[in-house]
This record gives C-alpha cells, sequence and structure tokens, in this order.
C-alpha cells in the first residue's frame, strides 16, 4: 500500500495541481458563460471547456508536470483517449445523479451542480489517466 502511495504522491502531483488551478480558471470560464449567458446545453458547454482546456493542459501538463521528453504522436493520442475517456465517464455521471438527487431544484440549477461535481470527477480520473496512460515513462526511460 505504501508503494502505491509514493506512486500517486510526488511532486507531480503537486504541479498538476498547479496547471489545473489554470485550467480552472479558463474551462470553467469558458463553460458557465456558454452555459448561463449564451444558452448552450449542458454538454455543449462542458466540452467546450474540455475541448480548449485540454489544449493548454497537454503542452503544460508534458513539459511541466511530468517533464515527458517523448515526440511522438502515440502520446498524443493517448492524452486525447485519456480526456475523451474521463470527460464521459465524468459528467455521465454527474448529470444523472444530480438530476435525481436535486430533482425538486431547477434544471439550471441542477446542470450547474452536475457540471461542478463532473469537473472534480473528471480532476481525479484525468490525473490518474495522465500519470499512468497518457505520460507514463515506457521501460528504459529516465
Amino acid at each position: 500500500m505504501k508503494g502505491l502511495w509514493n506512486k500517486l504522491w510526488n511532486s507531480s502531483l503537486i504541479r498538476f495541481g498547479l496547471v489545473g488551478i489554470l485550467n480552472t480558471v479558463v474551462g470553467t470560464t469558458i463553460m458557465f458563460v456558454l452555459y448561463n449567458k449564451l444558452h448552450c446545453t449542458y454538454w455543449q458547454s462542458s466540452f467546450a471547456n474540455y475541448f480548449f482546456g485540454s489544449i493548454l493542459s497537454f503542452f503544460l501538463n508534458k513539459y511541466f508536470t511530468f517533464r515527458s521528453k517523448q515526440r511522438s504522436w502515440r502520446e498524443v493520442v493517448r492524452f486525447v483517449i485519456n480526456i475523451a475517456v474521463c470527460y464521459l465517464l465524468a459528467y455521465g455521471i454527474s448529470e444523472p445523479l444530480m438530476l435525481w438527487l436535486l430533482a425538486d431544484r431547477s434544471k439550471q440549477f441542477r446542470e450547474n451542480v452536475a457540471m461542478l461535481g463532473g469537473m472534480v470527477l473528471f480532476v481525479a480520473l484525468n490525473y490518474l489517466g495522465q500519470r499512468f496512460f497518457t505520460f507514463r515513462k515506457d521501460a528504459g526511460q529516465a
């Protein structure tokens, strides 16, 4: 168990948090402006958040967080797969859960809370995916 904890908790987690703060400010602004001011749907608004935030995230996490020196399309493909899976899981779980838990509230309120819940779940899944799938150290790499 200690070995698993040490794998999860290292300096990359702190750097991931710093990148996450920047991504959260950018992405959340995009998402809530689209949903609440421009009246886009739940899925359009949350997708735009992760589309634009993911571009920023890829470069910051590649070079700053995980310090990956790979120059391959495989890494880009793994990043896209990771983001897509994390997004679909996080928001696919959060929306129906919040619509059910907050059934007595307005749809707009429930979907705003669902977007916040999706963000929290996405962060956890995304860290694990980027750390152990996207930017993993392949055999022979320092």
